[in-house]
């Protein structure tokens, strides 16, 4: 009976759909066009049971499966990105996930690596690319969004247009008054700690994400989602337990463009793109061009870029000009681990899950836990989108992967963070 609820749903939305449309560079203004076109992209209404190939193509292609806002690159200001002396080699790096021992090449093949880049003092340290792609290819990010959007958060406090993370965000969308979310202040949404109930089950067709994604599919994507999430029922009281919600997050990004004025991609542009330093445009996929995008996914860029992002972030948010545009502390703030229910656990007793980023380490005497590992913190998106930041050895990596399922197997799960302590190893030996 579910599933035949939300096929009418789904067959309802696909009625009014504007979103079946592939989406051309020149329909969206986007002048640094990819140079790998594919020609047939796969139905994105599909996209949690697409084949690995499928996911290939159509996560290269996530900017023209939805309408986008571009954001532009200063390009007379692009941080370089030179070579690292000795590079990394496959040899280089070796780790063992249970009695087994793998390297570099084995690491692409397991986590089937679409894309991957190391930073080491901001140089590359190493760089491939899969499957097709290369340097001009725009790649979604998933929920790395997330970690993204959380960072703007951080540059409209620093800008005074957020007074703090301790305000409710009703002060930015009154009309959520009397909802569930009425109590809820913008840490506890950027913590994913609001106490409103979700369904994040990629698995589940009827699931509160399911909903989001064939929202996505309707003439009017906000307001659909809006009222979605605006109607959602409280659980548990604020603060008290931590449960992964990209409803929440969508509201992360409502509350930046309310309190900022702009859409998501004209403030990242404005504020981080064109200031760092990044070689290309990227786009967000919108929910109205230009003036509504989505706070909990839909960020697409290159390779490099993503990179350059990290490194502003391991830079504390400094710029090409040296003007710090986050707060003072606030990576330590984003990082400081929640300790509701359900972030800890004895694997994570320090907690998972900071202003949406997820630490990776283990506790004490895990294989996970080696040479500054704690203060390592990563981006992840589903299918194994990743960025991990390593601030104390100064470096970054981002990862572009089609997994066969949305979360991965413990083992993938416990390879990545293998690898990159192998890669921090390496790179500080």
């Amino acid at each position: 009976m579910k599933i035949t609820k939300i096929s009418l749903l789904f067959t309802s939305l696909l009625a009014s759909s504007v979103v079946c449309a592939e989406y051309s560079c020149q329909q969206l203004e986007l002048k640094d066009c990819p140079t790998t076109v594919d020609k047939k992209l796969p139905d994105p209404h599909d996209m949690l049971t697409w084949t690995q190939q499928q996911r290939v193509v159509g996560f290269r292609n996530t900017f023209r499966s939805y309408d986008g806002s571009v954001f532009h690159p200063d390009k007379k200001n692009v941080l370089a990105l030179p070579k690292l002396k000795n590079s990394i080699k496959n040899n280089d790096i070796h780790y063992s996930v249970d009695g087994k021992n793998y390297n570099l090449n084995d690491y692409i093949k397991n986590q089937s690596v679409a894309g991957l880049i190391v930073l080491k003092d901001g140089k590359i340290a190493y760089e491939y690319y899969g499957q097709g792609n290369n340097e001009t290819t725009l790649w979604t990010s998933r929920s790395v969004a997330k970690s993204i959007v959380a960072t703007l958060i951080g540059v409209a406090i620093q800008q005074g247009k957020i007074k703090s993370v301790d305000d409710p965000i009703i002060q930015y969308l009154p009309d959520l008054k009397g909802t569930a979310w009425e109590k809820v202040s913008l840490k506890q949404l950027l913590q994913h700690t609001s106490g409103v109930e979700w369904n994040e089950n990629y698995k589940d067709p009827n699931s509160d994400f399911a909903k989001m994604t064939y929202c996505e599919a309707a003439q009017d994507p906000d307001a659909c989602v809006y009222k979605n999430v605006k109607n959602l029922k409280s659980k548990y009281e604020p603060g008290m337990v931590w449960s992964y919600s990209t409803g929440g997050a969508y509201l992360v990004g409502k509350v930046l463009e309310a309190a900022t004025h702009e859409n998501i991609a004209k403030y990242l542009e404005n504020n981080v793109w064109k200031r760092v330093g990044m070689e290309r445009e990227g786009v967000w996929q919108s929910y109205t061009r230009n003036k509504v995008d989505m706070g909990g996914h839909g960020f697409n860029a290159t390779l490099r870029d993503y990179a350059r992002f990290g490194q502003f972030i391991l830079n504390d948010g400094r710029v090409s000009n040296g003007d710090k545009m986050l707060p003072e502390g606030w990576t330590m703030q984003a990082t400081a681990w929640n300790q509701a229910k359900g972030s800890v656990s004895e694997s994570y007793p320090k907690g998972i899950y900071g202003f949406q980023w997820w630490n990776s380490h283990a506790k004490k005497g895990s294989p996970l836990k080696t040479q500054n590992s704690e203060a390592t913190f990563w981006g992840l998106g589903i299918f194994g989108q990743m960025l991990a930041i390593n601030p104390k050895d100064n470096i970054v990596m981002m990862q572009w992967s089609t997994w066969e399922t949305a979360m991965p197997s413990a083992q993938l799960d416990n390879e990545k963070s293998l690898f990159f302590n192998a890669v921090t190893q390496h790179l500080t030996q």
